[in-house]
C-alpha cells in the first residue's frame, strides 16, 4: 500500500493532538510541494532507466544493419545493463525495508 507523505504527516499531527507524546513538531513541517519528493526522484530515475533501455535497443538495431559504430552499440548496451542492475538493487532494498517494517511490532 502506497501512502502520500502528506497523509502520513497529517496522521502524526492528529496523534500529537491526541496526546500521544510527539514532542518535536519541527519534524512535522509541511512537505515542500515543488516536486522534490522521493517519489518524484524515483520516477525520474525510472524514466531515465527506460530511456536508456530504449536507446540501447535502438543502437543495437542500428548496429545490426551496419548504421552504428560497434563501440556506440556496446556503450549503449552497457549503460542499459548498469541501469537495470541499479533498478534491481533498488527494488531489492525497498522490498527488504518493507519486510522489516512489517516485522516491526507496534
Amino acid at each position: 500500500m502506497v501512502m502520500n507523505v502528506s497523509n502520513v504527516l497529517s496522521a502524526y499531527r492528529q496523534a500529537d493532538g491526541a496526546g500521544l507524546g510527539i514532542k518535536d513538531s519541527s519534524m512535522l513541517a509541511p512537505v515542500d510541494q515543488k516536486g522534490d519528493t522521493f517519489s518524484d526522484a524515483l520516477s525520474d530515475f525510472l524514466g531515465d532507466a527506460v530511456q536508456s533501455i530504449k536507446n540501447s535497443e535502438e543502437m543495437a538495431a542500428k548496429g545490426a544493419v551496419g548504421k552504428a559504430d560497434l563501440q556506440d552499440v556496446i556503450l549503449a548496451v552497457s549503460n542499459a545493463e548498469v541501469m537495470m542492475q541499479t533498478v534491481t538493487s533498488i527494488r531489492d532494498k525497498v522490498i527488504s525495508a518493507y519486510q522489516e517494517v512489517i516485522r516491526t511490532s507496534i
